[in-house]
């Protein structure tokens, strides 16, 4: 199967709906500023075409989004189907959007992995990836229907 696979640029007259039932699936957050149809939508305004789709027979079966701000890369929403995992999609994934990032002069990828995610944190050690000391810290900066928060 990984040689059907083809790694492409997300397309969203084409791919928004499988997209958005692959996250539902696969990634499953809860909070409103994590929901599919938002996270696609802010990441198309930004234009920086880091968002990959695999996708098999014309159908998506896995995707990874990417970040780069000139300082760091960062790597996020690699989702892949249950149905076709282990056969390699994901690493292509990665690699692909590791690749993206490196001709935008990116040194270094971060990523970040919910700590009861074992199985990823062991998949991304194999593509050469460390845990790294840190603690992750987020904040809201607009409520759940994208109103600015008052400081």
């Amino acid at each position: 199967m990984n040689a059907n696979i083809l790694i492409r640029q997300f397309d969203a007259g084409n791919d928004t709906p499988s997209v958005t039932a692959l996250w539902r699936a696969v990634l499953g957050y809860g909070a409103p500023h994590n929901e599919p149809a938002f996270v696609i939508e802010k990441k198309l305004e930004v234009h920086d075409g880091l968002f990959f789709v695999a996708e098999c027979d014309g159908a998506v079966v896995g995707t990874v989004m990417a970040g780069y701000d000139g300082h760091r890369g960062w790597i996020y929403s690699l989702a892949v189907k249950s149905d076709v995992r282990g056969k390699g999609i994901g690493l292509r994934l990665v690699r692909h959007a590791e690749a993206a990032l490196a001709r935008a002069g990116c040194v270094k990828v971060n990523l970040q992995v919910v700590e009861t995610n074992k199985g990823v944190v062991e998949f991304y050690r194999k593509a050469g990836y460390a845990v790294e000391p840190r603690i992750s810290m987020g904040k809201l900066l607009k409520n759940e229907r994208g109103q600015a928060r008052s400081y």
